[in-house]
């Protein structure tokens, strides 16, 4: 016990140095020209001036348009150099639908206190490393008071599945200003079950520490209103004293009363922004989709949020970073998009150690496994909650498991140590469930390093499709070049780099790069379509013919090949077979 810090600091500090390493800025921050005009500080501007809304003007064009919330209408704005994408627009000022907490907790008093501004990629990193930080220290906590005999190994083990299995690597290798409320609900609900552990195992302070946890939770539903019906493992203390017999009056007013009153306050400031205490602005964003009559929320959704969130598979690859996203399903009615798509249950498959999880009281002493029974159930009712919601929104994206996938590899962690305590006696059996869990803790790894690699394909090809529409045409084929090299096998990265290559004049450039991208994604109508363009420059026009027939049969509405189509044939002198595909 005397020497297990040394290996825990070890491990904390390779996972929080894994952090700095890998955080890179978003799009939007990186088209923004300084720190200052990134959303967050915009608000932290507006709020010093006196007023709720962004400290950014609204272009007076914008302001004439007959319905600004059009994609097509709004489309030039959202874009540089007025960079109003997913702002909120409503009575002629901009405002952030993203969480206030961030603002509050880290961006203006970083400002005040340093006169400088914080950039966004920073608030991710300090947020994600000590919302890991705490599940450690949660983590060794659990280990010191109930298996202490347990290596040390195993748990550094455990910090390790903590700090690089829950999808945090993935938020910072594209960090922006979507994931900075994610990043802070993540601290704030791992410092909440830090409170809740400190309530259930000192009964004669639990008061003040369940206030504590009310106060925390209440701004991590300001970071991520999603969030809020995770707040029932408040009431966990409270059942606890009622199991017991104890006076629960004091507890429950612990509990709630914080939380209400931060709540409230949420409710007000929306209702000074948008007139409704209930619109947090999702509904008034610029977006490349109209938002203003969209359902946020339904059950319609659940089914298939429930197949990507859980059970869907990623797609491998022999190229790096060998990790495809997972094929998607039809997507529902009204239903937005998915993003980066993975299963949890079947790629990070460290996660089934949770159901172990009752092992880890059953060999414990009365009390005490009552106790850690009671913790348990927090924990499991926050992953429940937060994933429950989570799977009735609207969109998904793997950015989103991480309001609930920490909260379940704590659980399999638990589980771990409840697993290596029951198999104390029997070291074969113990050693192969060591071989066992250590395999799917170290996929599980794997995976989400490899995961976040594609992020960064990802940020350059968007950095160099922005460079392009902007003439920076050489700056653009470079950021391209960087995300191939990245992702040889990325397939917009291919369609923009031949696009770009083309534009200069460099036919055979081009072709090489369409057909690249034919090869490796034969179901990409775009590529086709923009092969069909490249050949017909060099006057190829039957080939070209032919690949826009075959994007055409992949989709039959792709307006750009049916027109390039009945372009070519009646060049040709055969308009007619425009709709023989």
């Amino acid at each position: 016990m005397k020497c297990a810090w040394k290996p825990l600091a070890l491990a904390c500090s390779l996972v929080i140095g894994i952090y700095a390493y890998m955080t890179q800025s978003g799009l939007l921050e990186l088209l923004s020209p300084s720190a200052a005009e990134t959303p967050y500080n915009l608000l932290v501007q507006g709020f010093r001036e006196g007023h709720l809304s962004l400290a950014k003007e609204v272009p007076a064009e914008f302001i004439h348009l007959a319905d600004p919330y059009d994609p097509t209408a709004n489309d030039l704005y959202r874009v540089p150099p007025h960079r109003m994408l997913d702002l909120s627009y409503y009575k002629g000022r901009l405002y952030l639908y993203f969480g206030i907490t961030p603002a509050l907790i880290l961006f203006w008093p970083f400002v005040a206190l340093t006169g400088h501004y914080l950039f966004q990629r920073q608030a991710v990193a300090i947020f994600c490393s000590l919302g890991f930080l705490a599940s450690a220290g949660l983590l060794r906590a659990i280990w010191r008071r109930y298996f202490a005999e347990i290596r040390v190994g195993v748990l550094t083990a455990g910090m390790l599945a903590l700090g690089l299995a829950t999808g945090v690597p993935a938020l910072l290798s594209e960090a922006d200003v979507y994931q900075v409320p994610i990043s802070c609900g993540y601290m704030l609900t791992m410092l909440a079950l830090v409170a809740i552990w400190c309530a259930l195992h000192e009964p004669e302070r639990s008061c003040r520490w369940l206030a504590l946890a009310s106060v925390v939770y209440g701004l991590a539903v300001g970071a991520r209103p999603n969030l809020l019906f995770g707040a029932v493992i408040l009431l966990v203390p409270v059942a606890q004293a009622w199991h017991e017999r104890r006076q629960i009056g004091a507890l429950l007013i612990a509990a709630t009363g914080p939380i209400v009153l931060i709540g409230l306050g949420l409710l007000l400031y929306n209702a000074l922004r948008f007139d409704n205490p209930f619109e947090f602005g999702m509904h008034y964003a610029l977006a490349g989709e109209r938002q203003v009559t969209r359902q946020l929320f339904s059950l319609h959704y659940l089914w298939f949020n429930f197949r990507v969130f859980f059970l869907e598979p990623a797609r491998w690859s022999t190229l790096s970073p060998y990790i495809r996203e997972a094929a998607v399903p039809l997507l529902p009615a009204g239903y937005a998009q998915v993003r980066n798509p993975y299963g949890i249950l079947t790629n990070i498959p460290l996660v089934w150690m949770a159901l172990a999880v009752p092992l880890a009281w059953r060999s414990q002493p009365g009390q005490a496994a009552l106790i850690l029974r009671w913790f348990v159930t927090a924990v499991a009712l926050l992953f429940g909650a937060c994933a429950l919601t989570i799977g009735l929104f609207w969109s998904a994206s793997f950015r989103y498991e991480v309001d609930f996938l920490p909260a379940l590899i704590l659980l399999a962690v638990v589980g771990i140590l409840g697993l290596e305590h029951a198999l104390a006696g029997r070291l074969v059996w113990r050693r192969a469930a060591r071989w066992g869990w250590g395999l799917m803790l170290g996929f599980s790894v794997a995976f989400n390093l490899l995961a976040s690699v594609e992020h960064y394909a990802e940020a350059h090809s968007n950095l160099g499709t922005i460079l392009l529409r902007k003439g920076h045409v050489r700056e653009a084929v470079s950021q391209f070049e960087q995300a191939l090299r990245i992702d040889p096998d990325y397939n917009e990265a291919l369609i923009n780099l031949g696009s770009t290559l083309l534009q200069m004049g460099q036919v055979q450039e081009a072709i090489a790069r369409y057909e690249q991208a034919v090869r490796i994604h034969p179901g990409s109508p775009e590529a086709y379509n923009n092969l069909g363009v490249a050949l017909a420059h060099l006057g190829r026009v039957q080939e070209a013919i032919e690949n826009w027939r075959q994007a055409l049969r992949i989709n039959p509405g792709y307006a750009d090949a049916r027109r390039n189509l009945e372009i070519a044939l009646g060049q040709t002198g055969n308009p007619k077979d425009a709709g023989n595909r």
